[in-house]
């Protein structure tokens, strides 16, 4: 009688499951801080951003008030990628009042024409701002998500991001929108009453500016980029 040979053990193996989890947990962690407001965020560049980035982080969403995020600029080639992204758990973005930055290594905030709106004016995110400026932590701002780096001033009313070089949309970019007249903040203004170096290059080109811990891109077709470097300056502070 053929003696049927020893199934193979599979103690000590790690499961798929496992595997997911270490990696997981190796990854460094990334706050999306995206805009409420009705003016919405760049279809293009919050799928890029959150493509990327998933590649390389554990990301967290967050919104004033938690509130859904209104997409612009659906087309055809997003449009699906964006409905996918709305069925999934992680698309219920956390309340920005109740993140604690502390928890996270690095900060993005992608093309957002409402930024310039809310979070230009968000005290929750000048407190979170102001930790990773004095952490050194990353942040990248991309096109009109810059304005939303104008909150984080001083007791004394001073721009943390004073002395830095920066970029952001132009004022040839800006006087294309429909309501440039009624704009609430002009970066490139901003920037420099509030000793800040700003730059930018032709309308809608590939700029991106990077000094010290801080990425800024000037639209968002420079989202891309700004997010490789992004991923570079985490991988660098290891």
């Amino acid at each position: 009688m053929r003696r049927q040979p020893p199934a193979p053990s599979f103690a000590g193996a790690p499961s798929a499951a496992c595997a997911a989890m270490s990696e997981r947990l190796s990854k460094p962690t990334c706050l999306i801080v995206a805009s409420a407001a009705a003016a919405g965020v760049s279809a293009d560049s919050f799928l890029h951003s959150f493509t990327l980035a998933s590649a390389a982080f554990n990301l967290q969403v967050a919104t004033p008030g938690g509130k859904p995020i209104d997409f612009v600029d659906v087309n055809e080639a997003n449009m699906r990628w964006i409905q996918d992204f709305r069925m999934k758990s992680y698309a219920n973005p956390a309340k920005l009042e109740s993140t604690d930055g502390a928890r996270y290594h690095a900060l993005l905030i992608p093309d957002c024409p409402g930024a310039m709106t809310d979070l230009a004016n968000s005290g929750y995110l000048a407190r979170i701002l102001q930790h990773f400026s004095c952490e050194n932590k990353p942040i990248c701002a991309i096109g009109h998500g810059v304005a939303a780096l104008c909150c984080a001033t001083n007791e004394d009313k001073s721009w943390v991001f004073e002395g830095y070089s920066l970029t952001g949309p132009s004022v040839y970019e800006l006087i294309r929108l429909p309501n440039f007249a009624s704009l609430p903040i002009i970066v490139e203004d901003f920037a420099k009453d509030s000793g800040a170096n700003f730059s930018a290059s032709k309308p809608d080109a590939v700029h991106i500016i990077l000094d010290r811990h801080l990425v800024t891109g000037q639209n968002h077709n420079s989202t891309v980029a700004a997010l490789q470097n992004l991923i570079f300056l985490c991988s660098s502070r290891k």
